[in-house]
């Protein structure tokens, strides 16, 4: 398969997507924030000193998913329709579970403004956080979903 960002001598291009069709295209990303249990318990009782953990990293996530064609080269800038990020305490982890999605009528898909906004939020926490644990780690950053456009629909085996 050949890379759609490389010309004939490999030199990186924006692709043209002038004449693709507009359609609704729709992606979900993840990730995961791990932490010891008291900082989890920190974060959901709102006793960060920072401030409320969650609220900020949602707004983050959101905000980073609508900058994400300042961020990585090539992209297209895209007139996002929606974009939601939700974060879930998972004791079991323990730590806290980022899904975002972005979706957009056009022509070109928004897998990286959801992968950026999963990726900003998961940042946040850890910023917010970090004074109580610098051992967090940032895991499982990736695509779960997406639908619409020439290449089909993709799901993650679950």
């Amino acid at each position: 398969m050949a890379l759609t960002h490389l010309g004939a001598k490999g030199e990186a291009n924006m692709v043209d997507v002038g004449d693709k069709a507009e359609t609704t295209r729709t992606a979900i990303a993840e990730g995961v924030v791990t932490m010891q249990p008291e900082t989890l318990e920190m974060i959901l009782a709102g006793d960060a000193k920072k401030g409320d953990v969650l609220g900020t990293a949602r707004i983050a996530g959101i905000m980073a998913a609508k900058k994400t064609h300042e961020l990585i080269p090539l992209c297209h800038p895209l007139l996002l329709t929606k974009v939601a990020v939700e974060i879930e305490p998972d004791r079991t982890l323990p730590g806290l579970r980022v899904t975002a999605l972005a979706r957009v009528t056009g022509k070109t898909g928004v897998e990286m403004e959801a992968l950026t906004a999963a990726s900003v939020a998961c940042l946040t926490i850890y910023d917010m956080a970090k004074a109580a644990d610098r051992g967090m780690v940032i895991s499982g950053i990736r695509l779960v979903e997406k639908t619409g456009g020439k290449s089909g629909d993709y799901k993650v085996d679950a």
